[in-house]
């Protein structure tokens, strides 16, 4: 399971949460963690650079955000991110640097790394979404399974007990989901790997790959 740390998923340079991420191996490790985190950071924002809204809710000043979205702490937009219109952030959201958070688009305890876009359509819930990943419109994260059982990590034969009920997706930098696909609870998808759309994710998929439906992935250096 060494394909799935943080190590291997994520340039930490590239999120005001770093400091989050450094006593952990595996991503998910941090969701029950983001809200505590970003009361204590937001204590310590610059305030010529961030501006307070409401009660734990920090913006930088030179973000945009859309008068009909609907924010809610504890939350950090950082610089030059944009929240569009009627965008809802339930909570415990950490919005990256130069991020878009679309119409209609729900967030809820996720970490999204810098240049992160979640542009039109998009549900994410309890995931963390790596340094310029993309969702296409309409795709989600599904964060709790059916039965209610505690979510599995499955790559192969491998499984790792994660001990959470909800856990969307890990998406390392540079990922690319196509529209309306869905990324089933414990989905961990490696650096630089796309998702056809429509697609129906479920387990591990390594890193350069090219996931075209279940049981057809594929390296993007064979293509």
């Amino acid at each position: 399971m060494e394909n799935i740390t943080i190590e291997n998923l994520y340039d930490l340079k590239e999120t005001i949460a770093a400091d989050l991420f450094t006593e952990a191996e595996y991503p998910w490790e941090v969701l029950p963690r983001i809200h505590d985190f970003i009361l204590e950071l937001g204590k310590r924002l610059p305030e010529e650079i961030y501006e307070k809204r409401g009660e734990d809710i920090w913006v930088a000043k030179n973000a945009k955000v859309a008068p009909t979205a609907c924010l809610n702490g504890p939350l950090i937009i950082d610089e030059e991110a944009e929240v569009r219109h009627c965008a809802f952030v339930r909570g415990n959201a950490i919005v990256g640097k130069g991020a878009v958070v679309g119409n209609s688009t729900e967030l809820k305890n996720v970490v999204l790394f810098n240049k992160v876009q979640v542009p039109h359509y998009n549900y994410v819930g309890d995931s963390v979404l790596g340094f310029k990943s993309h969702m296409g419109a309409g795709s989600i994260t599904s964060n709790v399974k059916s039965d209610k059982t505690l979510v599995v990590v499955k790559n192969g034969e491998e499984k790792v007990e994660t001990g959470l009920k909800k856990m969307g997706a890990m998406l390392g930098d540079h990922v690319e989901v196509g529209c309306n696909s869905v990324l089933n609870p414990g989905t961990v998808i490696g650096r630089n790997s796309n998702v056809y759309p429509t697609s129906c994710v479920r387990g591990v998929i390594p890193a350069g790959h090219i996931f075209k439906r279940p049981g057809d992935v594929v390296k993007k250096d064979d293509i």
